[in-house]
């Protein structure tokens, strides 16, 4: 059985049987009974409907009569919807005076050689648990054997993480010709070896040149790209090779130079955009200069505005943290 019913200017129509509307196969009585209660309940949605137009087309005249003032109600709406962001209160090194900035804090880190980002945020997380923080997290990965700037957000200044995130780079380092890695870099063992020596000083400047602008790069197998819902170093741990399509950075500045002490070391600093790997920058150098390269050193300089010479260094963050910590726990005995 179809039900059709039609008032102002909609349609609604049941393409199914009556029965499976109501969920049990009906009787005659039933089939009256419900029908009318169908009718009515489609004509008070109907009426709902048409006082909805109703109010578009009041809220569209009060767009008309108020446009002359440069006022449009749907940026009204929308930020009503949403309420605004405050942005994160900076720590600044030094002596904390007020540790309640960080409910909506940010602070710069120079992370140390061997720490993971995941760590330098536990770290954290877990030194500001007597204010009561909970929410830590940081605006962008550090390889372990990287050292330098990393953003971590504290509170409500989480909400900026990919503020920060978005923003360009800046690194600098030393990648090794002639030697190859499965990781790019000195996490894993040189797996090939080829001449590097042919390579010159207008070798290096050529290439620095050749890499300006924009570019498809293709990321690392040994990073946290997530394929299938596991990440792509685990997958590469278990001896698994996946190609990832190349995705497209931005390389702002690249300069290289030859290492006094060893020239088989290049330096170079490098400003990138968001998504941009010195690893597999490092690789793709190697192989436009006829050889291997990969990376022995990793230092984040900055992100956009933040460097890291205005970088807490962590011990001492964390030393000021636990005097706060112990004044903060002396106040709760002495009332």
């Amino acid at each position: 059985m179809k039900v059709q019913v039609r008032g102002m200017d909609r349609v609604v129509i049941s393409r199914r049987p009556l029965g499976c509307l109501l969920r049990r196969p009906p009787s005659k009585s039933r089939i009256k009974v419900t029908v009318s209660e169908f009718s009515s309940r489609i004509s008070g949605a109907l009426i709902t409907s048409a006082l909805a137009d109703q109010a578009v087309d009041a809220r569209d005249r009060t767009f008309d009569a108020s446009t002359s003032q440069g006022v449009d109600p749907d940026s009204t709406f929308e930020a009503a919807r949403k309420p605004k962001r405050i942005s994160p209160t900076r720590l600044i090194p030094g002596p904390i005076v007020d540790v309640d900035v960080l409910q909506n804090g940010v602070i710069l880190v120079d992370k140390p050689l061997g720490w993971t980002s995941f760590d330098v945020c536990g770290k954290i997380r877990n030194m500001l648990k007597f204010t009561g923080v909970k929410k830590v997290g940081h605006a962008g990965t550090l390889d372990p054997n990287a050292t330098g700037l990393l953003i971590v957000c504290t509170g409500r200044g989480t909400k900026f993480c990919d503020d920060f995130m978005a923003q360009a780079k800046e690194y600098s380092g030393t990648m090794r010709l002639g030697e190859g890695t499965a990781s790019y870099d000195a996490e894993c063992e040189v797996s090939e070896r080829r001449p590097w020596e042919h390579v010159t000083d207008l070798d290096l400047q050529a290439v620095s040149e050749r890499f300006l602008g924009d570019l498809m790069q293709v990321p690392p197998m040994f990073s946290a790209i997530k394929v299938s819902g596991q990440k792509m170093y685990q997958l590469a741990r278990e001896g698994q090779s996946v190609e990832l399509p190349p995705r497209p950075v931005t390389i702002s500045s690249l300069r290289l130079w030859r290492s006094e002490t060893s020239p088989q070391d290049v330096h170079f600093y490098v400003a990138c955009s968001k998504g941009t790997y010195i690893r597999s920058l490092a690789y793709d150098i190697g192989r436009a200069l006829g050889t291997a390269a990969h990376l022995v050193a990793l230092r984040r300089e900055a992100v956009g505005p933040y460097r890291v010479g205005d970088a807490w260094d962590l011990r001492q963050l964390i030393d000021q943290l636990e005097q706060q910590k112990r004044a903060s726990l002396l106040s709760q005995q002495q009332t």
